[in-house]
């Protein structure tokens, strides 16, 4: 369902909100285009530093997806200052400020409001050469799928707030979550990717089914390929899902041929992420060398997890 208005097309906007992009893309000159981008939530974990530090990352995250650069961000508030005082917001917003500045971008401001329940975000703003704009539309029979970062995050932190998980995957997820894309960005911008995004609340399978149709054509998602967070899968067993990872898969239930796997398989592909890893559809040979690239600098979860297809019945087919 489309909430937005149809708007007048523009030739300056480049990327709308049409194919539902990460972020929209204005050009200004022959050689820059604005990206812009805003995301905010609730606290998923309970050190409020770190909550400041994975906000960002997930908001910065918009700009890698679409080959640029963050330049700016402005910060988002709700907060019951009365209720939690000052120093929780500060050191959320300086978790947010050292992520930032890890980024390169410049904290410029932002707007507080008095909330009953905390809320953080950023809105981000970022720029790309006009020409090198990587869209969430675009992938082509042939090439093959990489994820950048693991899955099950939703699953974990779930896991977090029921007291059942251990203080290692705890650390784990955390991390994860904190973790810029920049690097994959960067090493990314190396090579000619079809087709970019991020992987975030809609899960793996409800972000690939909006490149696949976006694309007009089909993937296959291969489980035993997918980097999925040590436990995940055993939580979910144990019915730690949250809400949003149920949802997904109802969703898109219809868009997907999930062959023999079980439902708990079939949640984690789905599960809800926060800060997740770039799902880039890239020809087979540069696919190869780019995860060789994300390999020798340390991100080793870095996988080729699935394949691009002609458009059948389904846009996913989830294999073993």
């Amino acid at each position: 369902m489309r909430l937005l208005p149809k708007q007048d097309a523009v030739p300056e906007l480049l990327v709308g909100h049409e194919t539902s992009d990460d972020a929209g893309v204005y050009q200004l000159t022959d050689s820059i285009a604005l990206i812009q981008t805003v995301d905010f939530f609730t606290p998923i974990v309970d050190d409020p530093y770190m909550f400041g530090q994975i906000t960002a990352a997930n908001s910065l995250s918009d700009v890698y997806a679409m080959g640029g650069e963050p330049k700016t961000v402005l910060n988002i508030v709700a907060y019951p200052i009365k209720k939690l005082g000052a120093e929780v917001l500060s050191d959320i917003l300086r978790g947010a400020a050292d992520k930032v500045k890890e980024a390169g971008a410049l904290t410029v401001g932002g707007h507080s409001i008095d909330d009953k329940e905390p809320k953080f975000g950023l809105s981000v703003t970022g720029i790309v050469h006009p020409d090198k704009i990587w869209k969430n539309v675009g992938a082509k029979p042939g090439d093959v799928l990489v994820l950048t970062k693991p899955i099950g995050v939703g699953i974990i932190t779930t896991g977090i707030k029921r007291s059942v998980v251990t203080p290692e995957q705890e650390q784990i997820v955390t991390e994860t979550m904190a973790e810029l894309n920049k690097t994959a960005a960067e090493v990314l911008m190396n090579y000619h990717p079809h087709a970019v995004t991020d992987v975030t609340g809609f899960g793996l399978l409800g972000h690939s089914s909006e490149m696949a149709r976006g694309s007009a054509v089909s993937f296959e998602i291969f489980y035993s390929k997918v980097p999925i967070l040590e436990g995940a899968l055993e939580l979910a067993r144990d019915g730690v899902v949250p809400g949003g990872s149920k949802s997904n898969h109802t969703w898109i239930l219809d868009d997907v041929d999930y062959e023999e796997l079980s439902i708990e398989e079939q949640l984690v592909l789905c599960d809800a992420i926060t800060s997740g890893g770039l799902l880039v559809s890239i020809s087979e040979d540069e696919a190869i060398k780019y995860v060789d690239a994300l390999h020798s600098v340390g991100k080793y979860h870095a996988s080729i997890v699935g394949r691009v297809t002609e458009k059948k019945d389904k846009l996913i087919y989830a294999k073993r």
